[in-house]
Parts: C-alpha cells; structure tokens; sequence
C-alpha cells in the first residue's frame, strides 16, 4: 500500500494517505512532488527533524506525534501552509519552526512563512511555534588603501597611502509571520508560545584599512622622509530590525 502511495504521489497533486515516522536524531524531508498532502500518522522521533518544502501547501494528519526536543521545520515561501492535525500528541521541547531564512551577501532575508495551524484535539506540555523573520544580510567590507610609494634617492618624498573606502550598512531583517491557531477550547492559553519578532537588522559593514605610507629611505646624498598614512574607511550602520508579524488565536 505504501507502495501505491509513493507512486500516486508522483504523478498527482494529492498525495494519498500513508504513514511517515523520522528516526531518532535523523532528518526526513517530505516530497515535493505534490502540493498537498494527506498522512494517516506523522511521529517523529526524539530529536528528530521533518521538513516540509516551500512548495507544500496543505499538510492534513490523522495522528500527530513529536518526541523530545522533535522539530517539524518548514522552508520559507511566500504562500501560507495549512497544517490540520486531528490528534496531536507533543513531548517537552518539540516544536513547530517556519522561521524566515537570514540574508547573505547574494539574497536578502526571508520572512517567516505565513502559517495557518488547526489541532483539533490537543495534549502538549507547550505548543511552540517559532515564525520569526530570518536575519537581514550583514554590509560589505570597505576595500584597504593601497599603501604609498617608497621615495627614490633622486627624486621627491615618499608617496601618501591611500585612505580606505567606507563599509556598507547592513540591510533589513525580515518580517516576521503571520500565523493563525485553532486549537481546543480547554487547551491552556498560558502553554501557548508563538515567535513572530522580525529579524534581526545585519550587521554593520567595517570600514577598510588605511593604506600606509611609503617607508623613510637614507640616501648617499640626503635622506627621504616617509609618506603619510591615509585615513581608514568609516564604519557603516547596522541595518533595521524586521517588521513584528502577528499571532491569532481561535478556540474550537
């Protein structure tokens, strides 16, 4: 049967109902051959990881099970997720992360996916779910001052080194999330954790080094006294924190 199951999610947008168990300390990352996905039990493990990919968008489970320190960690996207759970049974320390993904160099950062929660029945110590912004690219190194020319014994005074140029500000961090829980009416509002902050502004970029000046040279003659250094590069500004997402609570 799971046989079948891998086969239809292959070559249909809904994958069919089956069962999905991560190992201790092991990562399982879910097809993404399909955008929605139906699954009768998800346990994952004691500090296991299960990764839902960007282009999942419906995720509905029969049975829900997170072990110790376990994760459901999903990718950053610009469209919502639906996770609708029946039953879910969390241990200590699991949670659910749609964190955004920090900026580099290349690629600014990412905002904390959209999520929309349902758990209809619910037995947890904590429902934690961590939706912050991903952190925003730190600024570029300024460039080093090319270092000055020696003096020659027949000519002039040593040559100045070159001032460095300036760092780059950090650039923004990302918003954090939207996220929406539906989660039953008896289940304590006080075992509710859910992170939204935006990400943390990047970085300032370091100004670049002063270059030195050319070295004293003693001569047959007279001797030539060395250049001045330049100046070093001023330091840039560290870029501003991500926008707060929101969190929505509605009781079933």
């Amino acid at each position: 049967m799971r046989k079948l199951c891998l086969l239809a999610a292959l070559i249909s947008p809904l994958a069919c109902a089956q069962v999905v168990s991560v190992e201790t300390n092991s990562l399982m990352r879910l097809p993404n051959t399909a955008s929605t996905l139906q699954l009768e039990r998800l346990e994952v493990a004691d500090y296991g990881t299960l990764l839902i990919p960007s282009n999942v968008t419906e995720v509905t489970v029969g049975e829900l099970h997170l072990g110790r320190e376990a994760r459901i960690a999903i990718v950053p996207s610009e469209q919502v997720l639906e996770l609708k759970v029946s039953r879910a049974e969390l241990s200590e320390g699991s949670q659910i992360t749609a964190r955004g993904a920090p900026g580099t160099y290349l690629k600014a950062a990412r905002s904390g996916r959209n999520l929309n929660l349902q758990i209809k029945a619910l037995n947890a110590p904590l429902l934690s779910v961590d939706a912050r912004g991903g952190a925003g690219a730190p600024g570029f190194v300024g460039l080093d001052g090319a270092n000055g020319q020696a003096p020659g014994c027949t000519w002039g005074q040593a040559g100045r080194g070159a001032d460095g140029s300036n760092g780059s500000d950090g650039q923004p961090g990302a918003p954090g999330a939207l996220v929406r829980l539906e989660v039953p009416r008896d289940y304590p509002v006080e075992q509710i954790k859910v992170q939204v902050a935006g990400g943390a502004g990047g970085i300032a970029g370091p100004g670049g080094k002063p270059g030195a000046g050319g070295k004293a040279k003693g001569c047959l003659v007279y001797e030539a006294d060395g250049g001045k250094s330049g100046r070093p590069g001023i330091d840039g500004q560290p870029g501003p924190a991500g926008a707060a997402g929101s969190v929505t609570v509605q009781r079933l």
